[in-house]
């Protein structure tokens, strides 16, 4: 029986030109040994699998080659180069720096750095994953590094170039390999498929080059698990089965049913996902990705940035064409914030398929009516008008006249509703009646308009007009008590800027006191904390004036005496003050089994 060889081992480049996906790296490399301009010191990093110590080992070849062709290859015809092929090369040496990282394993090797080659030019020294080695190593292998003996070449290859010192790094040439894209892996496993006699399809490979994630070699090695499930045949539903992937067709499903707003065919399939051992997080990953490649395929320059087979970009492409570029943002926003709080979410199905719902109504029409669910309601008005209906307010004075008043005849009635009808000028006035003595008011000063009025009354509703111009004018220089005082005051806390967060959060543990109405004052505990508020002190005031309707406000900011200091309660202190005054909380904590955030 023949001897098995992986495919990662059997089809490992042994030239310049059969590297894949580093074009830029091997030209420059080639060039290097058609001029003979050779550094002393190379670092090759990148991600694993993308051929750092492989394109380390052609290089090494290359140099000692006795004939190198013209565009700078190995000839392998020279002794030089068919002792490298043979393994029995003893200018080339491999060193292991994660299992050979000591002082003593570097001293060791700087002493046959000493030793001049016995055939071709160059001893050429490959040290693979160079971060492993300790500091002390690293200091001893420095000074040999910096000068080294005109035959030494150093080649190190690393995975991590941000833990080698900066030391190492600037004795060396660095190259900085990339990773693979799908579309080269997909070529290269074509490329193996067919020496090797496999039918495949490239749908299948398309999964495999993704499940590789940029790494040859993992490809590869995926490949080999997938040839041998399929036994010569790579399929798309055998490799999707073998590798427990989620099959494609599942997210364009999804998609289509949330354009159509159908959310029980979505909580079925899901159902469908989940009993077959896919994780929820999983799904809105995968879905997220999808919705992205839509995104990507709706403009053609953005087309190239899809990372796919030819056949499931096509796909991409026509679901574009269905899906509105708005419904493709608010779809990706909803499934990024699932992805932050999936994991410390308690129910993570119920997550998952709430972010499904809400991705099937993107598109849904607004509905009438209070019980529609189509988004919740914008809370931050509401609670200003039910804010200001549960204030307190001293009662208005009274403008009509205390004394009864005589019926009025037919004519003079319509007259006087002729007149509040009639909408008013900036100049207008309101003219007292014999009845109804009303002082003569500047409308334009007290915000309502004969428009506003009109709107909220109805037609010949006057003594319902009159009470809207007596509230107006009742609400000048309004006193107020201490809890409208800090209704208000908490209120314009939460209302603060983005960048006041910080000295909105002190404010709201400061308690503001009527000292003598309209005065106010607060006590902060430090000169810092008086000095950030006093830079916005007008606005504060202006603020207060508008909240509690009083143009006399100021506010006076003072600092502590030492005696008023007190002492700050963490929130565990917090519950337990609040519990000694109210048992009924360690009742209700533990009859839920609730837990103090």
């Amino acid at each position: 029986m023949e001897e098995y060889i992986v495919s990662a081992r059997k089809y490992r480049p042994n030239t310049f030109d059969s590297v894949v996906g580093q074009a830029a790296l091997t030209t420059t490399l080639k060039n290097a040994v058609k001029s003979g301009k050779l550094a002393h010191a190379y670092l090759f990093c990148g991600p694993r699998g993308v051929g750092k110590t492989t394109c380390a080992r052609i290089f090494a070849k290359a140099i000692n080659c006795q004939h190198p062709t013209a565009d700078g290859e190995a000839c392998n015809e020279c002794e030089s180069c068919q002792s490298f092929n043979e393994q029995r090369s003893l200018n080339i040496f491999e060193l292991d720096a994660a299992s050979n990282n000591s002082v003593e394993h570097i001293k060791s090797l700087m002493e046959q750095t000493r030793i001049p080659p016995q055939l071709g030019r160059y001893k050429v020294f490959i040290i693979d994953e160079v971060h492993m080695l300790s500091t002390a190593a690293f200091n001893a292998f420095l000074k040999t590094l910096e000068e080294p003996p005109a035959h030494v070449i150093f080649i190190l290859a690393t995975t991590e170039k941000h833990k080698i010192l900066p030391t190492i790094l600037s004795r060396c040439q660095i190259y900085d390999f990339e990773r693979m894209t799908v579309r080269n892996t997909i070529d290269h496993l074509k490329r193996v498929a067919e020496k090797e006699g496999f039918q495949y399809e490239e749908a299948a490979l398309n999964v495999i080059a993704e499940k590789a994630d940029g790494g040859m070699r993992d490809a590869l090695s995926i490949f080999d698990q997938a040839a041998s499930f399929c036994q010569g045949n790579i399929t798309y539903e055998k490799v999707i089965e073998d590798l427990n992937v989620l099959d494609t067709e599942n997210y364009f499903q999804l998609v289509d049913l949330s354009l159509h707003n159908k959310v029980t065919n979505i909580m079925v399939l899901v159902n469908n996902i989940i009993n077959k051992g896919f994780d929820g997080g999983l799904l809105i990953g995968g879905l997220a990705k999808h919705v992205r490649n839509v995104l990507m395929a709706k403009d053609p320059s953005t087309l190239p940035l899809l990372e796919t087979s030819d056949q499931l970009r096509q796909r991409y492409q026509e679901q574009a064409k269905q899906c509105p570029t708005s419904f493709l943002y608010e779809a990706l926003k909803i499934m990024n914030r699932c992805d932050i709080n999936y994991r410390q979410s308690s129910n993570k199905r119920l997550l998952v398929e709430l972010t499904l719902i809400e991705v099937a109504q993107v598109t849904q029409p607004d509905d009438d009516g209070a019980s529609a669910g189509r988004g919740p309601r914008r809370l931050k008005s509401l609670f200003k008008q039910l804010m200001q209906q549960s204030q307190p307010r001293k009662a208005a004075p009274q403008v009509a006249a205390a004394k009864p008043v005589a019926p009025q005849s037919a004519p003079q009635k319509e007259q006087t509703a002729t007149t509040v009808s009639q909408p008013a000028t900036s100049q207008s006035t309101v003219s007292p009646t014999p009845q109804a003595k009303m002082p003569k008011t500047d409308l334009k000063t007290i915000g309502f308009s004969w428009n506003k009025i009109r709107n909220k009354t109805k037609p010949n509703k006057i003594n319902t007009v009159t009470a809207d111009i007596e509230h107006a004018v009742s609400h000048t220089d309004t006193e107020f008590s201490q809890e409208e005082l800090e209704l208000q005051w908490m209120s314009m806390c939460n209302r603060m800027p983005q960048q006041y967060s910080a000295i909105a959060a002190r404010m709201k543990n400061m308690n503001p006191t009527i000292m003598q109405m309209p005065a106010i004052e607060v006590v902060v505990s430090n000169e810092m904390i008086k000095a950030d508020m006093e830079a916005f002190l007008k606005r504060i005031e202006s603020t207060l004036k508008e909240s509690l309707h009083h143009s006399g406000i100021t506010l006076t900011i003072r600092v502590a005496e030492k005696q008023e200091h007190e002492k700050i309660l963490s929130r565990g202190e917090q519950f337990e003050l609040m519990a000694k005054k109210n048992p009924s909380l360690n009742k209700l904590r533990e009859a839920f089994s609730l837990e103090l955030a």
